[in-house]
């Protein structure tokens, strides 16, 4: 399985091909350059690197936000144009999760920041637990006063500390730093900002776990000696019911068959209280 990944949601874009759980090339730019102008010739750079074409991959991914507006839209658009000419899968990933996955296996919090202005920033919390990464808050849009005290409750009990990243933190790391003291932890700058390798790593896990889950058989469990006796007892009972309805109901047919006849047999001229007789006057009665 071959993903190309592309990135454009913030000031810096990237573009990676992945094969199987092998990272086979990335490029990345950090730099204020219009993406419109660098998206398309950095896929075509990595693309004739490998030796391959866009008939090559087997699936295309890209960052879906939040992010800039209009860097999203480049991306968004590229990648959709290239899957739909070459008739191949598209997957979206989001800007938090993908820059959550950058912090390998620890035990801090994961505090992913994408600048909002205004002092304020799109966040979630994530952790690692059984090898796997998990978001543990809803996406947010947040004041960072806000986000400081929700980390601050987070880790409280735990004694865990807060990885916090992301193009945020060239705006607010200092306030982060005098609110949370030791407890704030900063990645090194190659981890700081999210990057089209880990989308291709997020969409491979998932792929593997989608097959991972239709391979999986489910535990069918064949009925003892009790439980087939009560099968066929409850099948017989249900046979005997319905046994009994019809019989029921033929003998309510059959009933009022008869009384019908009965009727029929009567004489039409036979008087009784209130009975006219058809065809007669009232003067020959």
């Amino acid at each position: 399985m071959r993903i190309l990944a592309v990135d454009t949601s913030t000031i810096a874009a990237s573009v990676a091909i992945m094969e199987n759980d092998k990272l086979l090339i990335e490029y990345f730019v950090d730099s204020k350059e219009n993406h419109s102008q660098k998206i398309v010739p950095m896929i075509d750079e990595v693309l004739r690197n490998m030796g391959m074409k866009p008939y090559d991959i087997d699936l295309f991914a890209v960052i879906t936000g939040p992010g800039s507006f209009t860097g999203l839209r480049i991306g968004v658009t590229t990648i959709k144009t290239m899957a739909y000419a070459m008739k191949k899968p598209v997957r979206g990933v989001t800007t938090l999760d993908t820059l959550a996955f950058n912090i390998p296996i620890c035990d801090a919090i994961i505090c992913p920041i994408i600048n909002a202005r205004n002092n304020q920033v799109y966040t979630a919390l994530y952790q690692w637990k059984d090898g796997k990464q998990e978001r543990i808050t809803d996406y947010m849009g947040i004041d960072v006063g806000e986000l400081i005290q929700k980390i601050k409750e987070t880790i409280k009990d735990s004694n865990k500390k807060a990885f916090i990243l992301g193009d945020g933190v060239r705006v607010y790391k200092e306030q982060f730093l005098k609110e949370l003291k030791e407890a704030c932890l900063f990645p090194p700058e190659n981890l700081m900002l999210q990057k089209a390798s880990s989308v291709a790593a997020i969409v491979m896990n998932e792929l593997k776990q989608c097959e991972s889950n239709r391979l999986k058989e489910p535990d069918i469990e064949e009925p003892g000696k009790e439980e087939s006796d009560k099968m066929e007892t409850d099948k017989e009972g249900t046979y005997k019911e319905e046994t009994d309805k019809k019989e029921l109901y033929k003998k309510k047919s059959n009933k009022k068959e008869l009384d019908i006849e009965e009727m029929d047999r009567q004489e039409p001229d036979k008087k009784g209280p209130g009975r006219k007789v058809p065809g007669k006057k009232e003067s020959d009665r």
